[in-house]
């Protein structure tokens, strides 16, 4: 049974005249006629009596009338259902680990690049929670370190970043144009991030520390964002560690150097749901690889920068 068939029987239904209904469903008579006694023959119930005169629904023809209009309203139904889902801006919500780091707002300008009627949505989230928004649905792809993702989070590495320290103009490690040697820190002292929201950084700069063969001096407040980490900078209160992707252009006085003796890296990882993908979340898993590669993300070189911020 095809659905052109319920047409044609419900337009005859409906005209009760061959040459009608044909005109109707633009058609010849004969085709129509051909059609209708092909499905009478699949059903095997006779649905229509005819006569030179006239055409007339059988009881078997009065029920399958209402069954069958009900049938091509069902269709007509889930084909606009269809057109309107089509017609709804395919959208993503991605996260990142703070709005001063580059490498995700990178990979999204190159996805919306290729894929422009894609609506992107960044929410700003520390790495835990990134993992707890995956799990239940709320984010569809995030950017964080992820040396132990949980189950059901995938993480690849995209990019090693280069950790170097802020601190303001004028302080002594400033002058180190060409790096800063991790042991200098063990005078300074260190601000970390909120434990709930960064523990892989504050971990990454604790073992970096101990490494060099000194506890970190950790400074006792915390703050809720980068911009308040870089004022207590720019206080002379603390330094920051922070990678080279985190970007101050906008707050003067900052000076960036990385850290050498040894050269420290952070593993940055994409991570989204395990399982199938939809085409725009493999959109941009893929040019995040395509970029990781012809940026060399993933073998980075220590470079001296000048006194200018990043």
């Amino acid at each position: 049974m095809e659905l052109r068939q319920l047409r044609y029987f419900v337009a005859l239904a409906e005209e009760l005249h061959f040459g009608r209904a044909a005109a109707r469903e633009h058609i010849v008579q004969s085709a129509l006629s051909q059609q209708i006694q092909r499905l009478e023959r699949e059903l095997g119930v006779r649905l229509l009596d005819r006569s030179t005169h006239h055409v007339q629904l059988t009881p078997a023809g009065a029920a399958f009338l209402v069954e069958a209009r009900a049938i091509l309203n069902q269709v007509s139904v889930a084909a606009k259902t269809a057109r309107s889902a089509a017609a709804v801006t395919p959208t993503l919500r991605v996260g990142i680990v703070d709005a001063g780091y580059d490498s995700m707002p990178q990979i999204v300008r190159e996805v919306q690049q290729r894929h422009p009627e894609l609506t992107i949505h960044q929410v700003e989230a520390g790495t835990p929670e990134q993992y707890r928004q995956l799990a239940d649905g709320r984010l569809d792809v995030g950017v964080g370190l992820a040396a132990l993702p949980p189950a059901g989070v995938t993480a690849e590495l995209i990019r090693l970043d280069p950790l170097g320290v802020l601190v303001p103009e004028g302080h002594r490690l400033a002058s180190l144009v060409g790096g800063v040697p991790v042991v200098a820190l063990a005078e300074e002292l260190l601000l970390l991030g909120e434990e709930t929201e960064t523990p892989e950084f504050n971990q990454l700069v604790g073992e970096m520390c101990r490494s060099a063969g000194f506890s970190p001096t950790v400074y006792e407040g915390t703050v809720e964002s980068t911009r308040a980490a870089v004022d207590l900078v720019l206080q002379q209160r603390c330094v920051l560690c922070v990678p080279s992707s985190f970007r101050t252009s906008n707050r003067p006085g900052a000076v960036w150097r990385p850290l050498v003796q040894p050269g420290v890296y952070c593993p940055w990882s994409l991570l989204w749901r395990t399982g199938p993908s939809s085409p725009h979340l493999t959109a941009i898993i893929e040019s995040a690889r395509e970029l990781a590669h012809r940026l060399n993300w993933l073998q980075p070189t220590l470079q001296p920068t000048s006194t200018e911020t990043p």
